[in-house]
């Protein structure tokens, strides 16, 4: 024979299911001990910094229930409340003097996420204070938070509950997950369409840095302009003057011009003076001195040899 705990339990339990809320889901973990309970709920709505967050945690009945409240504690971090430890309430095992035996676990878990959740715990047993920053992020993790006795993460649990409810006829629109689906696709689309314009963009730039490797590759291997020596007329045959040759058309678009520099002209050295002077033309009157003391020597030197030849015919 069934207690009336478990009888109230089994028909807790059925109503939920024939009676579903979008906002949360509850069972038993067994059909072996109906009196461990798992939920999982949905944050209250904006603006507060529950919002989007999905909460796991446990309710335990005692065996007197539903003469005895039951008592909660969340297993998800929510900066709201400590996380597996029993919380205080006015519906829960803290507060039986305020305990009505016609609450059950639909009253409660409503409660918890329309008044709780809203308020600062103020010394609240179980409660914390935390940053709305902390809590925001909190709730945006929560929906991947996984029950190790559950499995599936909240989010999983939560999808495949409101299925539940569509088919019961209820009205899913909780607030940021009624259009999740449509908000991933359109997600999903953006995301495909930058990556992309991202991988075009990769694209022209490997194919300009190759462009720019074969310029440089191209720039280096084009051998330098040859110089070729040109002579310089300058009156001396070792004089040469350098003269800078024409780039090639291959080479001229990669060789930034720049302005020849204008050669010297060469000096004139004292060994060149004198080789002009020795070169002297024949029309150039040769009226140096030493040249006519050289003639009036030669005339004293015949008239001399002249003289002896006389001297000696008269000896004869």
């Amino acid at each position: 024979m069934t207690s009336p705990s478990t009888r109230r339990l089994l028909k807790e339990s059925t109503d939920i299911h024939k009676n579903p809320s979008p906002y949360f889901t509850a069972a038993p973990t067994s059909d072996n001990n109906l009196h461990d309970w798992h939920f999982t709920l949905t944050g209250p709505p904006s603006p507060t910094p529950y919002a989007k967050g999905l909460y796991h945690g446990r309710i335990t009945f005692p065996p007197t229930y539903p003469l005895r409240p039951p008592s909660f504690r969340f297993l998800t971090p929510s900066g709201r409340f400590e996380v597996n430890r029993e919380i205080c309430l006015s519906i829960s095992g803290h507060h039986e003097e305020t305990w009505q035996p016609a609450w059950g676990v639909r009253t409660a878990l409503l409660a918890i996420r329309s008044e709780i959740f809203g308020a600062e715990s103020r010394g609240q047993v179980g409660g914390m204070e935390g940053s709305e920053a902390v809590r925001r992020e909190f709730a945006r993790e929560s929906r991947g938070w996984v029950c190790r006795e559950c499995g599936g993460s909240n989010e999983e649990v939560m999808r495949g509950w409101w299925e539940v409810c569509r088919e019961r006829g209820v009205e899913v629109d909780v607030e940021g997950f009624a259009k999740k689906d449509e908000e991933e696709e359109e997600e999903e689309k953006k995301k495909k369409k930058d990556g992309e314009k991202g991988e075009e963009e990769e694209e022209e730039k490997k194919v300009d840095g190759q462009s720019e490797t074969a310029a440089v590759h191209e720039s280096a291997s084009t051998p330098a302009a040859p110089v070729s020596p040109a002579p310089v007329s300058s009156g001396s045959s070792s004089t040469l003057a350098v003269v800078p040759s024409a780039p090639s058309p291959s080479t001229e678009s990669n060789i930034r011009p720049r302005p020849t520099p204008t050669s010297p002209a060469p000096a004139v050295t004292a060994p060149t003076m004198a080789m002009r002077n020795t070169t002297a033309t024949p029309s150039e009157p040769a009226n140096s001195p030493w040249l006519d003391r050289a003639i009036i020597g030669i005339v004293f030197a015949l008239i001399i040899l002249i003289t002896k030849r006389v001297v000696n015919v008269d000896d004869l």
